[in-house]
């Protein structure tokens, strides 16, 4: 069932803030409440070694000089093959040219939110959104709400805005700030043909020079070798022909083999490298690879098989089959060996070292059933991990799948004390779960692939990240269809026509009801449960409402929630005639019909106090405040919104207190209050804007 899982903005909304997960946020406004914040800054620590570069910035330099601002923003692309530095000098300009744009730093990296080639262009922009100050539960549901969010908080504003990983020029438009005054930079691996703008500068990034990359293999590993052996060191670095990614395992393989001569390790690593016809580049990750543990090696060759862009050590347990510790061992070791970065968000490899481990794991495991081996435990992981932090978080609720068994008896779970650690969880998780889905149907795990939607629909109705939920439950119905399991094939439907009618997808999604609906009629017997399967039946016939009513038929979707109250009062399922009955006011209410509207939400409002249901006391009282003021009832109304608004801030939900600050604003104008009037709008606005 659904309750109350749209996220809506009553009244005269100037600014909608909602936002996503990039990295620390820090919130800031005009006037007085920009004192004592800081402006977004997402710029790691300079602590990797970074050399030269010095033409390039200056040629970025002139082209800041030189800049008006009257065409739109400056726009810098860095062009170069991965792993030639381009982030680098990214963060680089941007530390450096930091003063001249005081409004902040943002950077968004296109490959973690892109599938099949395409980003998702909403929730990226979400993400630009969230590191401006904007709340979740403000989010426009569209890509183009989402822009017009992105336009109207950055006009005028002097950024830096930093995407990575771009691939066309096209993928830019949609994260341009509406500011002349900002500055972008793009790195791209090739040249972007098809970028818009006058103001657009092409910075070629190609390999270090020979000297650049002696004082750079010098920076990363400070060893006395390399000044006692300069023409060793020089062959060292010429091996890696300019890559600094390269030069950063190089620098690992120094520092390793400390009592051996700078030049026996050239010598050993040349033979080593070159005996083979491999690539210099390739080679040397390959020497790093060799002077791994077998636990490191093993979890190296496996990483491919993680679904998601990050990971930890849990996850890396669960592909080990180890505990957390030895697992968490082998990562720093893999990390001391150039082989990973580490992030706030987890672990990553790099896009050419994934292919490196790939190929070295076909080499020890030609029929890749080790590797699918680990697949199938990682996703499984996930899938329970999932599933606990949903019961923690939304509570016992109409789910299918059991949760299934520990992976192994040393791998562990998350811990999860409360339901805020649930929640945050299946944010931060949210990339891996949404890959678990498209690796499970890719293995014809299809039980684990709608398993891992139920969660997720949990995660979806505080997250609507709209591309990556609509992929996912697509995946889920086929997969639900796959297992026969009809259940599963009524409830995923129900939950992919949600966000498809949410993006304006109507006519799928009420293919998918209809089919939901009379797929529901069948299930007389499948679960042995009869109340259970009344219960989804009388779920179906909720979306069916809750889809007409999102079509503006508010007589249909009456009639919906009618029938679907009818069922819960036959089955004895309090809970869900409560539902309903809110369901019915908020509809009459939204149909102009104010008798039938006080009279459901007074209705409702009782059950939901006599039942201990604390959110719907409050929702519902809150709609019954707004149908007693619009019939003129206005001092009855306030006494439930007040209390309405108590209950939103002792749940900490920025999204109801704004609804009813606003009510409260026109309940004090109906009194002549203005001055009331326009504080309850002020603190609704601070609200919006992350205050």
């Amino acid at each position: 069932m659904s309750e109350e899982t749209r996220n809506s903005v009553d009244g005269r909304a100037e600014t909608v803030v909602q936002a996503r997960n990039i990295g620390e946020l820090h919130f800031h406004q005009d006037g007085d409440r920009r004192q004592g914040r800081s402006m977004p800054y997402q710029v790691p620590p300079h602590t990797v070694p970074f050399e030269n570069r010095q033409a390039e910035q200056r040629c970025v330099e002139r082209a800041v000089a030189e800049h008006t601002g009257g065409a739109g923003p400056l726009l810098v692309s860095l062009t170069g093959i991965g792993g030639i530095g381009k982030t680098a000098l990214g963060y680089q300009l941007a530390r450096r040219f930091a003063d001249r744009f005081p409004d902040g730093v943002l950077h968004v990296d296109l490959d973690d939110l892109r599938r099949d080639g395409v980003v998702d262009v909403a929730d990226a922009v979400g993400g630009m959104l969230t590191a401006l100050g904007v709340a979740p539960e403000w989010l426009e549901h569209s890509a183009a709400g989402r822009s017009k969010q992105y336009w109207s908080h950055t006009r005028d504003k002097r950024l830096i805005v930093l995407i990575d990983n771009v691939r066309f020029g096209s993928e830019v438009r949609a994260f341009l700030p509406a500011s002349g005054r900002s500055l972008v930079i793009l790195a791209s691996q090739a040249p972007l043909y098809d970028l818009d703008g006058t103001a657009a500068v092409e910075v070629a990034v190609g390999p270090l020079s020979l000297d650049d990359a002696v004082r750079l293999l010098g920076n990363i590993v400070e060893d006395p070798r390399l000044k006692a052996e300069p023409d060793a060191a020089v062959q060292l670095a010429r091996g890696c022909e300019g890559l600094p990614a390269a030069l950063q395992v190089a620098g690992q393989w120094v520092r390793k083999y400390r009592r051996r001569s700078l030049s026996r390790l050239v010598e050993e690593l040349t033979a080593e490298l070159y005996g083979k016809g491999i690539p210099m580049v390739e080679a040397v990750w390959d020497a790093a690879y060799e002077g791994l543990s077998p636990a490191a090696a093993r979890l190296y060759r496996l990483l491919p098989q993680h679904p998601g862009p990050a990971l930890g050590e849990l996850p890396a347990a669960a592909l080990l089959g180890v505990a957390p510790g030895p697992a968490a061992d082998a990562l720093e070791e893999l990390e001391a060996a150039g082989l990973l970065e580490y992030r706030p968000d987890g672990y990553r490899m790099h896009g050419l070292l994934r292919g490196h481990a790939e190929r070295r794991a076909r080499q020890v495991d030609p029929d890749a059933t080790a590797g699918a081996a680990a697949r199938s435990s990682v996703v499984r992981w996930y899938r329970r991990q999932a599933a606990r932090a949903d019961l923690v978080a939304a509570g016992r609720r109409m789910t299918f799948a059991p949760i299934v068994e520990p992976v192994g008896p040393e791998v562990v779970d998350v811990d999860f004390p409360d339901a805020a650690a649930a929640y945050r969880w299946l944010e931060s998780a949210r990339l891996a779960l949404f890959g678990c889905v498209r690796t499970a149907v890719g293995d014809g795990r299809h039980v684990d692939a709608w398993a891992l939607c139920e969660p997720l629909w949990t995660h979806f109705l505080d997250h609507p990240h709209y591309a990556d939920v609509i992929d996912a439950f697509r995946l889920g119905v086929a997969a639900a269809d796959q297992s026969e399991f009809l259940p599963a094939m009524v409830r995923m439907r129900c939950q992919l026509a949600r966000p498809l009618w949410e993006q304006g997808f109507h006519d799928e999604a009420a293919e998918h009801v209809d089919h939901a609906l009379r797929a529901s009629r069948l299930l007389d017997g499948v679960l042995g449960d009869r109340v259970q399967e009344r219960k989804l039946q009388a779920s179906a016939v909720e979306f069916s409402g809750l889809l007409k009513s999102s079509n503006g038929d508010f007589s249909g979707a009456t009639s919906e929630f009618e029938a679907s109250r009818a069922v819960h009062v036959e089955i004895g399922n309090e809970y869900g005639v409560l539902l309903q009955t809110y369901l019915l006011g908020r509809t009459a209410l939204a149909g102009g019909d104010l008798g039938s509207a006080v009279r459901l939400l007074e209705e409702s409002h009782r059950m939901a106090r006599d039942q201990a249901r604390g959110r719907m006391a409050s929702r519902s009282g809150f709609e019954l405040g707004r149908a007693l003021r619009l019939s003129g009832r206005a001092e009855e109304a306030e006494v439930l919104v007040r209390a309405a608004l108590d209950g939103a801030r002792e749940r900490r939900s920025g999204s109801d207190e704004v609804r009813v600050l606003e009510e409260l604003a026109v309940l004090a104008e109906d009194r002549g209050d203005l001055a009331e009037a326009e504080q309850h709008r002020a603190a609704s606005r601070l609200l919006r804007d992350g205050g």
